[in-house]
């Protein structure tokens, strides 16, 4: 066989040996890349995302674009040939395992908490947007999760509306905490609750809920600390003054809490946010309009390019990631609050964006 020929037969061989090494060879990274967006204003599936009962609701135009991220799932195992496309591409994004799934979390425990954090957003979302509004929204201090083996287990319930601790009233969810810990490990402590049956009742009612109860814990020392606990974590329950609902399946994580926010002002309000345009967007949001960061900030701008928008909503503490990667034709519109989102939209919508607030690398 000519030297020449046997070079490359050999270097075809080791070729065809390190592409099949590449393909079985498994690292620790998954993927990142864009998921699709979803128009609030819009539907899925014959339905509306935003869905409002008892309260006058206004026609609306354009599009507020919530946006998502796919992953890989947890027990995928990517090839060395994946990871290197991964880090050549533009569209995906690739991240350590540990990453997404830190401390070992399993799928199926990562879309759980998804999922709490995705119904936790649509809450604060609603208060956000109707606080913004002016309308009235109350709320309770309640118990939102009871640990199983704990002090309060069988006598304190999910639900519970906690009035005080100990005689002192309980106004938001860190007080029960810390008037808990003043106690000792062993000693006890007396919660004064409405039970999760009778508030329901009551609310289903329209009414406000009466009847309390003592119940008097034996606190126990929490893990790996010298405090006092009882065994719950308490939340904030609200109640609104008309229905909304918020219809989107198979979404998880707190960062669509914004533009559902702004979603539900618009079909509150008269005239269109928008103005007919297409604007997207991302961040988490509290009760008081305050808009967090999130994660996969770059792969949600190219969903949202792909999908068409124009503008893209982003928190002020993701601008310098965002800006460092920016879609062509995409302008990204630094927010802080709910307030300036709006107030951005009003510049979007007249067509005055010569003075919209911008994101820098710097």
């Amino acid at each position: 066989m000519p030297r020449r020929t046997a070079t490359m037969l050999a270097s075809t061989l080791v070729l065809i040996a390190l592409i099949c090494a590449g393909l079985l060879i498994k690292v620790p990274y998954s993927e990142m890349s864009p998921g699709p967006t979803v128009n609030t204003l819009g539907e899925v599936d014959g339905e509306p995302v935003l869905q409002i009962k008892g309260r006058e609701t206004y026609k609306t135009s354009g599009h507020l674009n919530m946006t998502t991220v796919r992953v890989t799932g947890a027990d995928y195992n990517m090839n060395i040939v994946e990871a290197l496309s991964g880090w050549l591409g533009h569209d995906s994004l690739v991240v350590p395992h540990d990453t997404l799934y830190p401390d070992g979390k399993t799928e199926q425990q990562s879309t759980q908490e998804n999922a709490e954090e995705f119904s936790q957003s649509q809450e604060s979302a609603k208060v956000a947007a109707l606080t913004e509004l002016g309308i009235p929204v109350s709320s309770r201090v309640v118990v939102s999760t009871v640990i199983k083996d704990s002090p309060s287990q069988g006598k304190l319930h999910a639900g519970d509306v906690i009035k005080a601790v100990d005689g002192t009233a309980v106004k938001q969810p860190e007080d029960v905490a810390k008037l808990v810990t003043r106690h000792r490990p062993g000693q006890d402590v007396t919660f004064t609750v409405i039970p999760a049956k009778t508030a329901a009742a009551a609310e289903k009612a329209g009414k406000e809920p009466q009847g309390t109860e003592k119940i008097t814990l034996t606190t126990e020392k929490a893990p790996k600390e010298d405090r006092a606990i009882v065994g719950i974590q308490a939340g904030t329950d609200h109640t609104f003054p008309f229905e909304i609902d918020i219809k989107l399946a198979d979404v998880g994580g707190p960062s669509a809490g914004l533009m559902f926010s702004l979603g539900i002002i618009d079909k509150l309000t008269p005239g269109q946010l928008t103005g007919g345009k297409f604007v997207a967007g991302t961040g988490t949001i509290d009760d008081k309009g305050k808009v967090g960061p999130i994660g996969g900030i770059n792969m949600k701008l190219v969903g949202a390019r792909n999908a068409g928008a124009r503008y893209f909503l982003t928190p002020a503490d993701n601008c310098k990631s965002a800006a460092s990667d920016t879609p062509d034709g995409l302008t990204l519109v630094r927010v802080k609050t709910i307030d300036d989102a709006k107030k951005s939209l009003d510049r979007i919508r007249s067509g005055d964006t010569a003075g919209l607030p911008s994101c820098s690398t710097g």
